[in-house]
């Protein structure tokens, strides 16, 4: 059985204190319906063949909640502590130059893939062998990811994340704002653990 997990976040800039409370709201009922899942699967499974539909579709819904679940948990953290600024030196700045040549044009196609059409999760990945980032979306959150890569940074750009501050047509405004409160230092200290 998983538990939800507390976070301590400040007050953001732009996403309000309801919006946030609503969205961990969310989240913990991504937790409650993995575990719910999770415990019919003993009993189906004891005649699978009988059950054979049930159980195919529990397996399908257990990993969109599993997934909701997990990247909800990378999500929270990323503003705990307040906002700090992108880093300025260190392996993990060096990376971006690398690839981005500046930190401003990472963020660039964050938000350009955060503006794709439809919901979903705009990704930053890490690739320890080959060394490099990736970028993804993922409109499920059980589908789409790179297999096996550990998330750098996860913005999640479902209706529920700005609606209710934005209406439907303000994701863009929330995209700002959730880079505007974003605790850089953790996303390089999870960088930084991969090394």
């Amino acid at each position: 059985m998983f538990e939800a997990k507390r976070f301590n976040l400040p007050s953001l800039d732009g996403i309000s204190d309801e919006s946030v409370k609503q969205h961990l709201a969310l989240y913990e009922g991504y937790v409650k319906n993995f575990n719910a899942l999770s415990n019919l699967l003993p009993e189906l499974a004891k005649d699978p063949e009988k059950n054979m539909h049930p159980l195919a579709e529990i397996i399908r819904r257990r990993s969109f909640e599993f997934g909701g679940m997990r990247l909800h948990e990378h999500y929270f953290p990323q503003f705990e502590g307040g906002p700090t600024p992108v880093p300025t030196s260190g392996a993990f700045y060096e990376a971006i130059v690398k690839e981005y040549h500046k930190p401003e044009w990472l963020i660039e196609m964050m938000k350009a893939i955060a503006a794709m059409r439809g919901p979903g999760w705009a990704m930053l990945y890490w690739d320890p062998e080959s060394k490099q980032f990736l970028t993804g979306f993922t409109g499920e959150q059980h589908q789409g990811h790179f297999a096996t890569l550990p998330i750098i940074l996860a913005l999640d750009v479902w209706e529920h994340a700005f609606l209710l501050d934005y209406g439907a047509t303000g994701k863009g405004t929330y995209v700002d704002a959730f880079f505007k409160n974003l605790n850089w230092s953790m996303i390089e200290k999870r960088f930084d653990a991969l090394q």
